[in-house]
């Protein structure tokens, strides 16, 4: 349903000034003019935000191909049994965890450009207020003429918590993560007992209904998609009420790390045995919450339980996304894991262009914008086709990210951010 970003990259957000030391020390010192070196970009973050932007898209593609919500199989009755099991895996392993791992880099973004404004002398908050309302615009147009289910514009209102509390020491902000957690836990739970005892098959005339209004609307011209997307507005704002408080609780989550530079140095003996530590607890919690959210969704368990079982997902997704990061973060520190990042770190360093490629790209398949292939093809060809797609943009940005530091539109939301001052090239 989710997605995000990765919105906001690692690196600075503004050229680093040089700073003049001419003053003589003595008779025969003197200090040579420094400049101070851009930051490096730590390969891990961009490697983790690459991974992510993958998961993101195998969730939205269901949703974008008319795939996402239909009961009891993944293509609807003429589902094969391929179908099924690559939409069980998808919503047992991907669904609801990326956009958490993408809102968790969020926040750790978020403390490095903290750090690049400190580092330029420059107040902080104009120029976040500045990416956020880019990020807001994009976003809008975003969810208007490609896909409703944006993120962008989650992310642009939710992080102004993170402005606001960007002051808070960073105990007390894990805190505070944990207590949103624990709240919107509580909620959730309550919501899926409530459903469990009351059941459900009253509304399921008025959901054919909808769900053909829809498929007609995305197979028709242009004008109807964008009408389409627009009527489900109201949709996203109740996602926005269900979703936003673990995404705030990620963001919360992704700052303390950032502050404390978790993600910095993870090679070290204490970091690496915790990192396993997180891994296996996680695996332990987030699967079982994966599977039972399948099986909820997509089968075996009836209508009655997939509101239920969704739940218990959503409420263990994080378990199982901190599992994934872990384990990524140790793999990095080998041979192997080494060569991997360094072909994700390109994609995740522009993931926000690759989050709108992916989109375009959805669109012109799927609505009346391209070939119209809505609720047409089955969920093992569409999933198949999003993983060659995504080949193709791991390809696409080691080209560009070979000769350019930005991607096209991370370099526009750049300049936006430094009021219109374009980026350097690189």
């Amino acid at each position: 349903m989710k997605r995000p970003e990765a919105i906001g990259p690692t690196e600075a957000i503004g050229p680093t000034e040089a700073i003049g030391l001419t003053e003589a020390i003595g008779p025969t010192a003197a200090i040579e003019p420094a400049v101070m070196p851009r930051p490096h970009r730590i390969v891990e973050v961009d490697a983790l935000r690459g991974f992510a932007l993958c998961g993101i898209f195998l969730a939205n593609v269901l949703v974008m191909s008319g795939l996402d919500g239909l009961s009891g199989g993944s293509a609807g009755p003429t589902a094969s049994g391929l179908d099924q099991v690559a939409h069980w895996l998808v919503m047992a392993l991907v669904q609801t965890k990326f956009y958490l791992l993408f809102s968790f880099l969020f926040g750790y973004s978020f403390t490095l450009q903290m750090d690049a404004a400190e580092r330029d002398g420059a107040p902080f908050a104009p120029r976040m207020l500045r990416r956020l309302l880019g990020l807001f615009v994009l976003g809008a147009l975003h969810a208007v003429l490609l896909y409703p289910g944006d993120i962008l514009t989650t992310y642009a209102l939710l992080g102004l918590i993170l402005l606001g509390a960007r002051a808070v020491d960073p105990a007390r902000m894990w805190r505070a993560a944990l207590w949103v957690y624990g709240v919107v836990a509580a909620l959730y739970l309550l919501l899926g007992a409530a459903v469990a005892l009351a059941g459900t098959g009253e509304g399921d005339g008025g959901l054919a209904a909808s769900a053909a209004e829809l498929t007609t609307a995305y197979r028709g011209g242009p004008a109807d998609v964008v009408r389409a997307n627009m009527d489900a507005w109201s949709d996203i704002l109740a996602g926005l009420l269900m979703m936003g408080g673990m995404v705030v609780a990620a963001f919360l989550a992704g700052f303390v790390a950032g502050r404390r530079r978790l993600l910095a140095d993870t090679g070290t003996p204490d970091r690496t045995a915790r990192l396993r530590r997180i891994c296996l607890w996680g695996l332990a919690v987030g699967l079982p919450g994966g599977v039972l959210m399948a099986a909820g969704t997509v089968g075996p368990l009836g209508a009655r339980w997939e509101i239920p079982m969704f739940i218990v997902g959503m409420l263990t997704a994080p378990a199982l996304s901190a599992a994934y990061a872990c384990g990524l973060l140790l793999w990095f520190t080998t041979p192997r894991g080494a060569r991997l990042a360094a072909r994700l770190a390109p994609a995740g360093r522009m993931a926000l262009t690759n989050y709108l490629a992916q989109s375009l790209v959805m669109a012109l398949v799927f609505t009346g914008y391209g070939a119209a292939l809505y609720g047409r093809v089955g969920a093992a060809a569409v999933l198949g086709g999003a993983l060659l797609f995504y080949g193709f943009q791991l390809a696409a940005s080691t080209w560009l990210m070979s000769r350019h530091r930005l991607g096209p539109v991370e370099r526009l939301l750049r300049a936006v951010t430094l009021w219109g001052r374009p980026a350097p090239r690189g």
